[in-house]
């Protein structure tokens, strides 16, 4: 099952994300997880994206296109994957699309929350992540079964520094700008599927497994 989250900052992806990885035991790639990764490990394309960061500059589409094919090309996700974050413009749809089809794979599903802007606001500033494994909660919608701690690995719960209502109408404002035509992108190739994402965060994992296995 090769999948895609798919929503503004805040949408809930991150939350639905790990229903999906429990259900379907497949791993999450984020785009920040697997340069950290990458970097760490000190392979070919992370020390290229190094040189950029310590630069201070943007890391390139191709460098980051080249550790997407790197992380999908492990053995963890040769019975799926989740993606999460990436693609965020058409240029690197478009550079995905031709990745995946040298590889031989393709998206089952691009699962879209779509959320009001001003609900948005409300749920990042509410916010409270797990540093350690990247759960994400909410203290109104999606609380930690202990205050402060996470439900997956007891780490201490923080809240982002970007996490403040400036910062994600300006992120809200980039969103729409670049990343939303990608539902144009996705919908032209059959697999898009866009869900409410006000709704309660069980009814919206219910319909996500109902348009997944539909």
């Amino acid at each position: 099952m090769n999948l895609m989250v798919f929503g503004a900052p805040g949408a809930g992806k991150g939350t639905q994300a790990k229903f999906l990885i429990e259900k379907y035991d497949i791993p999450q790639i984020s785009t920040g997880d697997i340069l950290r990764a990458a970097i760490a490990d000190k392979t070919e394309m992370g020390m290229e994206a190094k040189k950029f960061m310590d630069e201070g500059k943007l890391v390139p589409d191709s460098t980051i296109i080249g550790i997407i094919k790197d992380r999908l090309a492990e053995e963890d996700c040769k019975k799926g994957f989740i993606l999460d974050g990436f693609p965020r413009t058409l240029a690197q749809a478009e550079a995905l699309k031709e990745l995946m089809a040298n590889m031989n794979i393709s998206l089952d599903k691009v699962i879209s929350l779509n959320v009001p802007d001003e609900l948005i606001v409300g749920r990042i500033t509410g916010r409270r992540v797990c540093p350690d494994c990247g759960a994400s909660f909410h203290v109104d919608f999606n609380p930690s079964k202990e205050e402060g701690k996470c439900d997956y690995c007891g780490g201490e719960l923080v809240i982002r520094k970007d996490d403040n209502a400036e910062t994600v109408k300006s992120r809200l404002g980039a969103y729409h700008e670049q990343t939303a035509p990608l539902i144009k992108f996705y919908t032209d190739m059959g697999v898009m599927v866009e869900l409410d994402g006000t709704k309660d965060v069980s009814e919206v994992t219910s319909d996500m497994f109902s348009a997944i296995e539909g």
